[in-house]
């Protein structure tokens, strides 16, 4: 099929361009994730896309697309009560309490689900700090699956159960700019657990990942403004949250702390590691004790679609 005219209507400028269907969307990701495809071609859908931004069916699609590339995807499921935690943006200003809340909801017997990237160039992966700690990495869903039932935590790179998306994720250096390979991957849920936690940067992207999330047959997801774009709350401040369930999206808040705010500055990469390996201990400040507890309750929910006291819908 020639993809040139869908790459036309999102190419046509801030007042011209056209947002593509789902179907469009699966179509023209689908051929251009092929190795042999041509890099023009991909070059420019990226960088269109870049300049009119994605809306929820164009990133259902381009899901979809990404699926068909996972070897086992659809064969192999995620354990009942499992939750997905993608960590594709990493951390450079302050340690990872995130993890800290998924290994403790692993000791309460929640399987977490991570993946990631190994490395991002000036920021701390959650792989870095994990295998650090001693979690499994799994290179196949069937490994993954296996590793869960067993320890209660794994984690598997893009790099080796979606190669041909990682290729396209590690353009950024080379565009010069993000693309929407890093909201795909945030969306893929490669082990089908009926929970997922999803951290964002961009505030827009709340409603157009839930809306992707409910074309896709999400059972729950909780989507929110994370903490430098990775999947940690923030617990001095109220930022957006959209809860997903089946069909129905809804804004949930819960009060706030009322801590010192999250930090600004960037850290020493190893003192980061530090920080982050002291917080999996249990050694950590009010502002991150407090984290840890909304996250806490945020797997709770992932995981049973309940809420504990705390949290409430908006009006």
């Amino acid at each position: 099929m020639d993809i040139s005219p869908l790459i036309n209507r999102v190419a046509r400028g801030k007042n011209g361009s056209e947002n593509l269907t789902q179907q469009e969307a699966q179509t023209v990701f689908g051929q251009l994730l092929q190795p042999g495809a041509d890099p023009l071609q991909l070059g420019a859908l990226l960088i269109a896309m870049r300049m009119k931004g994605e809306v929820s069916e164009e990133l259902a699609g381009f899901v979809q697309a990404a699926h068909s590339h996972i070897k086992g995807f659809s064969a192999t499921e995620a354990p009942a009560g499992a939750v997905d935690l993608p960590c594709y943006a990493g951390k450079r200003r302050a340690g990872h309490a995130y993890l800290a809340a998924a290994l403790k909801a692993r000791d309460a017997g929640i399987p977490i689900f991570v993946h990631g990237v190994e490395a991002i160039a000036g920021r701390v992966t959650a792989w870095q700090v994990l295998e650090a700690a001693g979690v499994t990495r799994a290179e196949t869903l069937a490994d993954a699956r296996a590793v869960l039932q067993a320890e209660g935590v794994v984690y598997t790179d893009l790099s080796d159960f979606c190669p041909d998306l990682f290729t396209i994720y590690n353009l950024r250096p080379r565009l010069g700019v993000r693309s929407f390979a890093n909201s795909v991957a945030r969306l893929l849920n490669p082990l089908m657990c009926a929970g997922q936690l999803n951290g964002f940067f961009h505030t827009p992207y709340a409603d157009y990942m839930a809306g992707a999330n409910v074309r896709l047959g999400q059972v729950r997801s909780l989507i929110f403004m994370g903490a430098e774009g990775e999947p940690e709350l923030y617990a001095d401040r109220q930022k957006v949250i959209v809860q997903q369930q089946g069909d129905t999206v809804s804004r949930v808040r819960f009060d706030e702390a009322g801590l010192s705010p999250y930090p600004r500055e960037a850290m020493d990469a190893g003192l980061l590691k530090q920080q982050s390996a002291a917080m999996l201990a249990g050694d950590m400040n009010h502002r991150e004790a407090a984290v840890l507890q909304r996250m806490g309750e945020a797997f709770v929910w992932a995981s049973t679609g309940c809420f504990p006291d705390g949290w409430s819908k908006e009006v």
